[in-house]
C-alpha cells in the first residue's frame, strides 16, 4: 500500500512536501522500515526531529502523519555559548587595553621626539608609562588572550621605540657591531 504525502508536512521544509513513503502493511513494526521515494540527503532532517506514526481512520484507511520539530541545542552547548561569550568580552576589554597603554606610550615618544631641546629626564614618565604597559602584557598572556609571541613582539616594539628616541637625542650610542665578533 503506498500512502502520498500530498498535504504537507508541518514544519517540513519545501522539499519534503511531496515525499511518499511506500510500505506493504501499515502496522508499528513496519513503520521504521518504511522509505523515501525521493533521494534526499540527510542534512535536512538533521536540522529537526522527524517522527512518523500510523492514525487509523476507517478499517482500510491507513494514513501517516509526519511531525517535525526543531533540535533543541543540548544544555551543554548552550553553557559553551555563554562560556564563549563571556570569554569574547573579557578578552576584547583585556585587548583594548592593551592597545590603549601602547598608544599612550607611542605617543609621548613620538612628542618627546619631535621636541628639539628634550632633557634625559623626560624619559622618566615615559618609562614608568611603558612598565604599566608592560605590566597590562603580561597579564594578559598569563589568562591567555595574547599569544607569548605576540606579547613578546608588543613589549619589544616599545622598546625599539625608546631606544629610537634615545639614539636620535644623543642619550645613548649602540655598540659597535664588531666588538661582538670576537
Amino acid at each position: 500500500m503506498a500512502t502520498s504525502l500530498l498535504s504537507p508536512c508541518l514544519g517540513l521544509p519545501p522539499k519534503l512536501k511531496n515525499l511518499s513513503l511506500n510500505s506493504t502493511t501499515c502496522s508499528t513494526s513496519t513503520l521504521s522500515s518504511l522509505s523515501f521515494s525521493s533521494s534526499l540527503s540527510h542534512s535536512i532532517f538533521n536540522k529537526g526531529c522527524l517522527s512518523m506514526r500510523t492514525t487509523q481512520r476507517s478499517i482500510h484507511n491507513f494514513s501517516i502523519v509526519c511531525e517535525s520539530t526543531p533540535k533543541k541545542k543540548a544544555d551543554s552547548a548552550e553553557k559553551r555559548t555563554r562560556q564563549a561569550e563571556k570569554r569574547r568580552v573579557y578578552n576584547k576589554a583585556r585587548k583594548s587595553e592593551v592597545k590603549t597603554r601602547m598608544k599612550k606610550v607611542l605617543e609621548a615618544l613620538d612628542d618627546l621626539k619631535k621636541k628639539p631641546e628634550a632633557q634625559f629626564e623626560e624619559v622618566l614618565p615615559i618609562e614608568k608609562l611603558i612598565a604599566e604597559a608592560y605590566s597590562v602584557i603580561d597579564k594578559a598572556i598569563k589568562v591567555g588572550t595574547l599569544h607569548r609571541n605576540t606579547g613578546a613582539r608588543r613589549k619589544s616594539r616599545l622598546a625599539r621605540r625608546k631606544k629610537a628616541v634615545e639614539i636620535h637625542h644623543g642619550w645613548y650610542t649602540p655598540a659597535p657591531a664588531a666588538a661582538t665578533a670576537s
